[in-house]
């Protein structure tokens, strides 16, 4: 019971925000246009700042640590496959399809992702939980606009779609801020005490905004259907994107439990609210994209809490090949 308890704790404030936010969403009347201040402030300064602070004080020995990064991204690449696949079953449409496949592969690394992963098993688990969120990105980011080059939704030359990939790679903030955490890893740089003072507070911040403002954005976003696939997208991404991770990193060799435990909370973490903001950029699958955020972070109450459980008691080993 103590078990329970202590998970309940732990998880009530990561859902208790975003339940806040979806309260506030339905029934506060304010203007979408008021999230744009909100969510650039997340996205470009605050998370940044979490996450160069969790990279700059690690040895850099932790953050080449390449194959948990093959055994992770090739896990992430093999349920986009599967959920492309879902995808065109149900809709034999490609953009939608490559949608599905980000829907059922790409988890809610950002917003939740460091700050559940770090509660739950320590200080510890930050190498993992940067390494999965690079290169989850890069491979996602790199697909997801060559399929739509190849879909004709993109009217770009596969030239300029290269370019753009390889712009949009090297000026993201959160990439931006890893790179610039490397560089204080391997220089053994500190921060000034009012930057350092700064930069904490920033990132502190990074967690109750992402949170909240995820809750916002899916009760604006009515749920008038659930599209038949969706419940296939959601075990996808829940249930076998954990599981694969868990297979493939016990073939590969021995993490450690950490390790281990911190890529499985990180693949079974619900779609990520950048599903809906990519679906809208394309202008593809907005409704389908707001029907897997929202089910799949419904659902995660139940599949994230048993995951935790078992990683508590003790009672899932994290070598499933020992």
């Amino acid at each position: 019971m103590s078990d329970l308890i202590g998970l309940f704790n732990l998880l009530a404030p990561f859902f208790g925000l975003i339940g806040l936010g979806f309260y506030c969403g339905k029934f506060v009347k304010q203007p979408e246009s008021g999230l744009a201040w909100m969510q650039f402030f997340v996205i470009y300064i605050a998370l940044p700042c979490l996450f160069f602070r969790l990279i700059a004080d690690k040895p850099l020995d932790q953050l080449t640590n390449w194959p948990f990064i093959a055994a992770t991204t090739l896990a992430t690449l093999c349920v986009f496959a599967l959920s492309f696949a879902t995808g065109w079953r149900h809709t034999k449409d490609l953009p939608q399809s490559v949608m599905q496949g980000v829907a059922g592969s790409y988890s809610n690394i950002g917003y939740m992702g460091p700050p559940l992963v770090l509660a739950a098993i320590g200080q510890a688990a930050s190498a993992p939980v940067v390494l999965i969120f690079v290169f989850d990105n890069l491979l996602l980011f790199s697909l997801i606009p060559l399929l739509m080059s190849v879909a004709g939704v993109e009217k770009l030359s596969l030239g300029a779609t290269i370019r753009r990939i390889v712009w949009r790679i090297l000026t993201h903030p959160f990439n931006v801020a890893t790179a610039l955490g490397v560089a204080a890893s391997y220089l053994h740089l500190t921060l000034p005490g009012p930057v350092n003072q700064i930069v904490t507070w920033l990132s502190g911040a990074a967690a109750p905004c992402a949170l909240f403002i995820l809750g916002v954005t899916v009760a604006m976003r009515p749920l008038l259907r659930i599209p038949g696939e969706v419940p296939i997208l959601v075990l996808i991404k829940l249930v076998l994107h954990p599981i694969l991770v868990w297979v493939l990193l016990s073939a590969v060799g021995d993490f450690g439990a950490t390790w281990t435990y911190a890529a499985l909370t990180m693949a079974a973490l619900p779609p990520a609210l950048n599903i809906f903001v990519i679906s809208t950029q394309y202008n593809v699958g907005v409704e389908r994209a707001s029907a897997c955020v929202l089910i799949g972070t419904l659902v995660s109450m139940v599949t994230l809490t048993g995951l935790l459980y078992l990683v508590s008691t003790g009672i899932l080993p994290y070598d499933l090949l020992p």
